[in-house]
Formats: structure tokens, C-alpha cells, sequence
């Protein structure tokens, strides 16, 4: 069976940023809580044009350029970036294929919130083995759920680092370096209704009130309930698909050279390190990226990957958590 190798990746980050300090005053709470607990110096924020797709798009025609390959030559595109994009009911993936001169692709969407970049390279990565039409494969997205934070708000105090970016990853059949190994996911319903925005869909269609009175927004509707649930089942989770990641592709928790998480508060990013009993060292805290959701992984490698801190043969482990709630890891065999 051939391999399936990572030949590229591709960042976008805005120019804008918010610091600490203006997260702290809009949301009046101390400057030493936003940068010790929540772990947040500064964070993007989507400029004028930054557009969900749009950013996506810059990050992949990076990926393109890196990998040194004709875009003619991709066979799959998946978007894997935000549901809150350009416009509602649009199918993302095609868009960026048509931009990124993908003509011989074909392309879908799919979603996980910020679980989607791990769920969709194992989506890929299974393609891939089981048709042999699909060689290359860029997967692709941007981020700015920021857009859905108002920081007056307490319940959605977890969520003030969110940000905005774009990510793109290519993959690659037969192609022996950065291999992609094994996958484990885990989902739990049980918090499919805990935080979402509240108006816009279906049961609550959007009017001229709930816009005034700010229900387009993200919220929590239990926050001490959710908190009491999530807490040690979240952080249970997160080893659990590691370890069963690493079990799945020969490997054990001894073997990791590096891991790839997203931003979270630093208390947590430290405990998972702890609990796989790896040094703080051999990660990366996105303090000064804040979370672009599924987008977290891939900038966390490419920052790995300019610091010196992937070698060859290094065992990378991809971590991430998406409200719903799901939670996932994968494994790549680095160089």
C-alpha cells in the first residue's frame, strides 16, 4: 500500500490584530487574566477583505507554491474551513478550486468545527487508499468565528480567542516524506446544544429583533452545567485520541517529537503535555495567535517548522477539540 504524505502546507494570517490589553478593556476584566490564564498577547482579526473562503484561498495557492506542483495536477479539494463564510447556502470547496486552478479537481465541503483539519485528513488519507484516481489532494479553509464574539458577554468568556486565518495542507499518494498515519475521533452529543449561536437557523429565523438585541452571537446557554460536564471528560478525551492514534500507527506516547494543539488556556495546553508526559518544549503555545479553529494544527507545524523544532523521523502528533463536542488526533511520521 502506497504512503500518503503531507507535501506542503500554507498559512494566511491578516495584518490586524487585537492585543491583550483591548481585550481586556472591551470585556473589563484584568490584562494579567487574558495573558496568563487565557493565554491571549494578541490575536488576527479579519481586515476588510479577509473574507472565510477567500483567506483559504491565499493559503493554498502558498501550499501550491511550496509543493512546486501544477494545480492541474490536483485531483480532490476539500474545504475545510468555517461554516460562516461568504455567503450562506455556498458550497466553499469549488470556489477555492476554481481559484487556485484546480480545473481537474473535483471538490466538497465538509465540517467538524474546529475538529474539521483533523477529521478532514482523515477523510482524505482514506480517499485516497481506496481510489486510485485521487494522487494529490489539497485540503484548504479559512476562519473568523471571531466575528460571532461579543466580549460583553461572560458565558462566552472561553471563546474570546477566537481569531481569523486561513490553512491549506496538500497530500500526496506514494509520496514518502511527512507521513500521515493513523487517526482517532471522538464525538459526544451530549453538548450538541450547549454552544451555538441561537438565532439565524431554522428554529429561530433571523429579525429585526434578535438582530438588535445581539442573538446572532455565539452563547452559552448552561455555562456552570456545561463546565461541570465537559471539564475532566474533555481532557480525558484529548489523551485518549492521542494514545489511540499512536496505538493505531506502532507507536506509544515515548515516541512523540512533537505536538501540534490548538490554542486553548495555557493551564490546559500544559496538562495534556504533562499527561503524555511530554516537555513543554516539544509544543508550541499560540499566544500570540489566539485560536483560528481548525487552523490551529497547521500554523503550529509551520511555526515547528521555522523554529528548528521538527526532525527527521520525529513522530507529530495533530490534537483538536471542536464544540459539538469532538475531539481528535493524528499521527505523522515527520521527514
Amino acid at each position: 500500500m502506497e504512503t500518503v504524505g503531507v507535501v506542503s502546507t500554507g498559512i494566511y494570517i491578516p495584518e490586524s490584530r487585537m492585543t491583550s490589553k483591548e481585550i481586556s478593556d472591551k470585556a473589563g476584566i484584568p490584562l494579567e487574566v487574558v495573558e496568563q490564564k487565557m493565554g491571549i498577547k494578541e490575536k488576527p482579526i479579519p481586515g476588510e477583505d479577509d473574507h472565510t473562503a477567500e483567506m483559504g484561498i491565499r493559503a493554498a495557492k502558498q501550499a501550491i507554491e511550496k509543493a512546486g506542483i501544477d494545480p492541474k495536477n490536483i485531483d480532490l479539494v476539500i474545504y475545510i474551513g468555517e461554516e460562516h463564510k461568504e455567503y450562506p447556502l455556498w458550497t466553499a470547496g469549488i470556489k477555492l478550486q476554481h481559484e487556485v486552478g484546480a480545473v481537474n479537481a473535483w471538490a466538497f465541503d465538509t465540517a467538524l468545527r474546529c475538529g474539521t483539519t483533523i477529521m478532514g485528513l482523515k477523510v482524505a488519507k482514506d480517499m485516497m487508499k481506496s481510489d486510485p484516481c485521487i494522487n494529490t489532494v489539497l485540503l484548504a479553509g479559512g476562519y473568523r468565528n471571531v466575528d460571532f464574539i461579543n466580549y460583553q458577554n461572560p458565558r462566552t468568556r472561553f471563546m474570546f480567542n477566537l481569531g481569523a486565518g486561513g490553512g491549506a495542507i496538500i497530500l500526496k499518494n506514494g509520496h514518502h516524506k511527512n507521513e500521515v498515519l493513523e487517526s482517532h475521533l471522538i464525538t459526544d452529543g451530549s453538548f450538541s446544544e450547549d454552544v451555538y449561536v441561537t438565532t439565524g437557523g431554522t428554529k429561530n429565523p433571523v429579525t429585526k429583533e434578535t438582530l438588535e438585541a445581539g442573538l446572532y452571537q455565539l452563547d452559552v446557554l448552561d455555562p456552570p452545567g456545561m463546565k461541570e460536564r465537559l471539564e475532566q471528560k474533555s481532557m480525558e478525551n484529548f489523551i485518549v485520541c492521542i494514545e489511540k492514534a499512536l496505538d493505531k500507527s506502532g507507536y506509544r506516547k515515548e515516541d512523540i517529537g512533537y505536538v501540534a494543539m490548538l490554542h486553548m488556556k495555557k493551564s490546559a495546553h500544559l496538562y495534556v503535555l504533562d499527561q503524555l508526559g511530554v516537555s513543554h518544549d516539544k509544543s508550541i503555545y499560540l499566544e500570540n495567535y489566539g485560536h483560528i479553529g481548525q487552523m490551529d494544527q497547521i500554523i503550529s507545524l509551520e511555526l515547528a517548522e521555522q523554529q528548528g523544532k521538527l526532525k527527521k523521523g520525529d513522530i507529530v502528533v495533530l490534537v483538536s477539540a471542536g464544540i459539538g463536542y469532538a475531539w481528535g488526533a493524528n499521527i505523522i511520521k515527520w521527514g
